[in-house]
């Protein structure tokens, strides 16, 4: 049984798909750059057109023509723009040398499996034939560690330029209206959705074919190399992740609690000196760690497919259309992404601020709706009608139908993590409602009922992936998990332009506030940033589903490759391994949360120090100094994301050197459950405690009045919250997806090394 799809179908539309995506996001930028950060006002004929004298008026009346408005705009983008450019590579340099140490690492420890020997090897799974040295594998996986940790630093910087790019644009816009300065903002965010999603898809395509051409027919050598694509990417996104979540959230509680509760000024306040470092924080964090984030996601679960896909029947029997069929899925994803984002900026006009967090809304429903059918037609032309999967030593027999059903039943979980998510973090509902209702009686209220809420939230998003593990288990094994994790990154372009939207209105409010702009005008972009943070909780959500179900398919490409045929709970060795690997995420926390509250602590000195020495700084007369606040928030966060990151990359490396793969299995096991629950309650408390208080501050309806305006005592304890919730939502939360899948990732990279010379201590 073949494939309707001819191999040479595959060879075309897997390239030509990812240069669409790349071309449309070019195209989206071209648009946002439409927008002028310049005071020389276009007098064209042009202008006159059809309703020319129309958006003249209003222009006279929101004073667009304040050329010192604009000027100071494009000042502040330029600050912001420099500090994150700055801090980004000098993370680099840093991560740069890591990367190279662990590349030697990677290719000492796989290249010491057949003790250097170049000579051809019998194949693991079929002793007739025989396949390419160890070496050759330990020489590959080192160019796929680096070339995957090249994209993804690429992909997370990309997306830092385009945020700043378009962060004063937005803010320009929302003179004209609010759908106009959503439509920047989700263009913007759009753009690096469609970047990254084809970058990832295009240099693994790119990646896999080079590949081939040295290993040729051995397609288990192959794959096994192309793992090491994935632990590049996400071992980049830990760093990213954690040292861009440290920077921010030092910055934004010192900015907070100097500014907001002490001295009683607004948030993004001019005359704040953590200011600048809170919007840089914003893009370093939430843009470019983001964004790494899912480019690992993506890149790991593309791995685990194909290695248990290469030692299936796919690979067996050298079937490449049905063997790139996790390939396939991405690309008809940039497809459906695409349509989906014409959706928001063309055919429907937003023209009221509760417009907005609708429209986000139908993003991903269309996104889902339409992806389902793009999958049904994919299993069906490019997957024989019926194949078989490995499953732990023996093949299982597997129909397309059921494969389209593992992949949808992921896309769908997705969207329900999202929804879940969306209900527990949006002041449009009553459990943040609530939280901001417990504010009346203190900040200890506050606390007590967002933990609450965070724990809560938990339930039916860990039931969903429960449903999709046991669904796509039953019917296709680990490689059918795969591919559910697969399903719901399908629609990732999608999932990261709304993510990304969110820090870009967010840097637009501060724009707005620090240029002095008009009251309405910060309206407005409130209403974006809500929305906008509702839109990360969701973002937020979907990367640690999907990192819980990548996590666990690349456990079972792990336990296939180490050649474990049970992992039994009952033997002490991997008991003690589960009970360690429960206990690494909360070890991680703590390091992460001690290291944005040492970071914050000398953010609050610096600022005090500021508001006390400076004359005239409260007043509004002299300007503070923002370059001190910027360089305590890079170094802090520097210094502070190495010990995360050694214990993340080296627990792997120490339990299967000393203890062997049956631990280690146990530890990533352990980690994996204890970690997804940690993380979704973290992200969400720490969203709700935000909205809460963005709630008070709207003061959109009666309940929300009697609370009180800005600085009063219910206000202030959600400030608080506000202000815990920061590094559990923005640090902690958001890491410890990296952290479940990075650890399962480099176990099954460095698996060969670890089955023939790990367990030290049992072999005394």
């Amino acid at each position: 049984m073949v494939a309707i799809l001819p191999d040479l179908g595959t060879q075309i539309i897997i390239p030509v798909c990812a240069l669409v995506g790349i071309g449309f996001s070019l195209f989206q930028w071209v648009l946002v750059s439409k927008v002028k950060l310049s005071a020389a006002r276009d007098n064209s004929p042009n202008n006159a057109g059809k309703n020319g004298y129309g958006d003249y008026l209003i222009e006279e009346e929101e004073g667009i023509n304040d050329h010192n408005v604009v000027i100071k705009c494009a000042e502040i983008q330029n600050a912001i723009s420099e500090g994150a450019t700055s801090f980004l590579f000098t993370e680099y340099r840093y991560v740069g040398v890591f990367m190279v140490a662990f590349a030697i690492l990677i290719f000492l420890f796989l290249g010491s499996v057949e003790g250097f020997s170049t000579s051809h090897q019998p194949c693991t799974y079929d002793q007739t034939k025989m396949c390419k040295p160890a070496l050759a594998t330990a020489i590959f996986s080192t160019v796929s560690f680096l070339l995957g940790a090249v994209t993804s630093v690429i992909s997370g910087f990309l997306g830092m330029k385009i945020a700043t790019y378009a962060n004063a644009r937005t803010t320009l816009e929302a003179r004209k209206g609010v759908g106009k300065a959503f439509i920047v903002a989700f263009r913007s965010g759009a753009v690096m959705g469609f970047l990254l999603a084809a970058n990832g898809l295009l240099v693994l395509y790119i990646a896999i074919n080079l590949f081939k051409i040295y290993y040729g027919d051995d397609w288990e050598g192959l794959f096994e190399a192309i793992t090491g694509y994935g632990l590049g990417g996400s071992s980049m996104a830990l760093f990213g992740r954690v040292g861009g979540g440290i920077y921010t959230k030092a910055a934004d509680v010192g900015a907070d609690l100097v500014g907001k509760v002490e001295r009683n000024i607004p948030e993004d306040d001019p005359r704040n000196p953590a200011v600048i470092a809170d919007n840089v924080g914003d893009n370093v964090g939430d843009i470019a760690g983001m964004g790494s984030d899912l480019f690992g996601s993506y890149a790991e679960s593309s791995c685990a497919a194909l290695v248990v896909a290469s030692i299936s029947s796919f690979g067996v029997n050298h079937e490449l259309t049905a063997m790139l069929f996790p390939l396939t899925i991405s690309s008809v994803g940039i497809i459906v992404c695409l349509i989906t984002t014409l959706f928001a900026t063309d055919l429907f006009e937003i023209k009221a601020v509760k417009e907005i967090e609708p429209a986000l809304k139908r993003q991903l429903i269309i996104s889902t709706v339409l992806m389902t059918v793009g999958i049904a037609i994919v299993s069906w032309i490019a997957l024989p009608s019926s194949f078989t999967i490995f499953n732990f030593g023996e093949q299982k027999e597997v129909k397309n139908w059921q494969l389209f059903l593992c992949v949808a039943v992921g896309l769908w979980a997705g969207l329900i993590i999202g929804f879940v998510t969306e209900y527990y973090t949006s002041n449009a509902y009553s459990p943040v409602q609530d939280v901001a209702d417990s504010c009346r009686t203190g900040a200890a209220t506050n606390v007590i009922f967002g933990l609450a809420l965070g724990y809560k939230s938990v339930i039916i998003p860990i039931f969903a992936i429960a449903i999709s593990i046991f669904v796509s288990f039953s019917f296709a094994a680990m490689y059918g998990i795969a591919v559910a994790a697969l399903g719901m990154l399908s629609t990732i372009a999608t999932g990261l332009a709304i993510d990304a939207y969110g820090p870009i209105s967010d840097n637009a409010g501060g724009i707005a506030e620090m240029a002095g702009m008009s009251h309405r005008i910060r309206e407005r972009t409130d209403a974006l940033d809500a929305a906008g943070n509702t839109t990360a909780a969701i973002g937020k959500g979907f990367a640690i589903g999907s990192a819980a179900l990548v996590s666990l398919a690349l456990f079972g490409a792990f336990v296939s490759r180490a050649a474990i045929s049970t992992v039994d709970v009952l033997t002490p060795k991997v008991f003690i391994g589960l009970i360690v690997g429960a206990m690494l995420p909360y070890w991680f926390s703590a390091m992460t949360m001690k290291s944005v509250g040492s970071a914050a602590l000398k953010m609050v000195e610096e600022v005090r120090r500021q508001f006390n020495t400076i004359p005239g700084l409260i007043e509004g007369t002299a300007k503070p100094d923002y370059a001190t606040c910027v360089k305590i928030s890079t170094d802090a966060s520097i210094k502070e994301m190495i010990p995360p990151g050694a214990l993340v990359m080296l627990t792997p490396l120490v339990v299967g050197i000393i203890f062997g793969v049956e631990t280690l299995s146990g530890v990533l096991a352990g980690s994996l459950v204890s970690g997804v629950q940690i993380a979704i309650s973290a992200s969400n408390t720490g969203g709700a405690w935000d909205n809460a208080k963005k709630y008070i501050e709207a003061g959109a309806s009666e309940h929300a009045r009697s609370l009180g305006p800005k600085g009063s005592d219910p206000h202030k304890a959600a400030v608080i919250g506000d202000t815990i919730g920061d590094p559990l939502k923005d640090t902690s939360g958001p890491s410890l997806n990296i952290l479940i899948k990075l650890m399962a990732v480099e176990s099954l990279v460095f698996a060969p090394f670890f089955a023939t010379h790990g367990g030290l201590i049992f072999k005394i």
